[in-house]
């Protein structure tokens, strides 16, 4: 038996870009070496996909894992056939949305049951999501409901550059609201016990600030690091994490990149993925950590404006499946 974790590929938006990078990704030898590739979607759409961007790749549909047979020149696909070959490209659908959604269901009870090893997603749009009757902010937020897991958080990862974050896709507003000294403190152990299974021994940790300057003692806001953030960094300090903050946004990023600390924890949305995007949109990788079982993915979206065209960068996809691979328990 292979010692090769398989890894469930999820088409996400099938009017996006999701199946033309998977195709790209896979057409590299590598891939076949690294894992055993299941996509995880429609076998008419990765056809015409293939249409686009002309890897010659053989698309083979099957009904389980099982059937799957992971040879190279071919992409072994579990065809849950939701959708019509013939679905508009680059437009806004419910139906695609709620396909998208099946998938990542459908790869969810797989990998809860061992049968795949990591789940790696392609992007899928919230606004088609949400029109297909599903509820969600996004991946993270669906993982979190259907694996059921309450303390869990996004981890962007990108060369010189990891973030975690205690909010995600909320308003501004809203997030502030939100943050507490709990949920901070959990996500700077989140963030130093994934480090620590990764291998390295004593993480360095920093903790950005909510306001300017992270509230200059006072001088922006209205006290929210010393409500909401120091109470929770002191007690991660009581406990043997190396931790510091909170710090000036501003200028933490440039001391993260130089390599003073091995990861930054973000309090809001932007506040993490702007700088992690400055890095390069196909250098980034998104990571939900915190569940029973290893996802990752591209840290883009669906790009409607180039689906359909074979244009669209597969780099993210490459470390994504890549970073699965690394996460994913190991066979003896």
């Amino acid at each position: 038996m292979s010692d090769r974790p398989v890894i469930g590929i999820t088409m996400g938006d099938a009017a996006g870009v999701g199946p033309e990078i998977i195709l790209k990704a896979l057409r590299e030898k590598r891939m076949v070496e690294q894992c055993r590739p299941l996509v995880i979607g429609d076998a008419a759409i990765m056809e015409r996909a293939d249409t686009f961007v002309k890897t010659g790749l053989q698309i083979k549909p099957v009904a389980s894992v099982n059937e799957a047979e992971f040879k190279a020149g071919q992409v072994d696909v579990l065809d849950l056939n939701l959708l019509p070959a013939d679905l508009p490209v680059g437009k806004v659908s419910a139906q695609a949305g709620d396909a998208a959604f099946r998938y990542l269901e459908k790869a969810i009870q797989l990998a809860m049951d061992q049968e795949l090893d990591a789940i790696c997603t392609a992007p899928l749009n919230k606004e088609a999501l949400q029109k297909g009757g599903h509820r969600y902010p996004g991946h993270t937020e669906i993982l979190a409901d259907l694996t059921g897991t309450a303390d869990y958080s996004m981890m962007l990862s990108a060369p010189k550059l990891k973030v975690i974050h205690v909010t995600t896709h909320v308003g501004l507003i809203d997030a502030v609201r939100m943050i507490n000294p709990d949920r901070v403190y959990r996500v700077i152990r989140l963030a130093h016990d994934t480090l620590y299974r990764t291998g390295v021994e004593k993480p360095a940790i920093a903790v950005c600030g909510i306001n300017p300057h992270a509230g200059e003692n006072g001088l922006f806001g209205y006290g929210e690091e010393e409500e909401k953030v120091l109470p929770a960094v002191e007690k991660a300090q009581r406990e043997g994490i190396d931790v510091q903050g909170p710090l000036p946004a501003d200028t933490l990023f440039f001391r993260a990149v130089r390599g003073d600390f091995d990861m930054v924890v973000a309090m809001y949305h932007d506040q993490g993925h702007g700088p992690i995007k400055v890095l390069g949109l196909d250098a980034g990788v998104n990571i939900t950590v915190g569940l029973p079982i290893i996802r990752t993915s591209v840290d883009h979206g669906t790009a409607f404006d180039i689906a359909g065209t074979g244009q669209a960068d597969e780099k993210s996809m490459l470390e994504a499946i890549r970073q699965a691979v690394e996460l994913a328990p190991k066979k003896c």
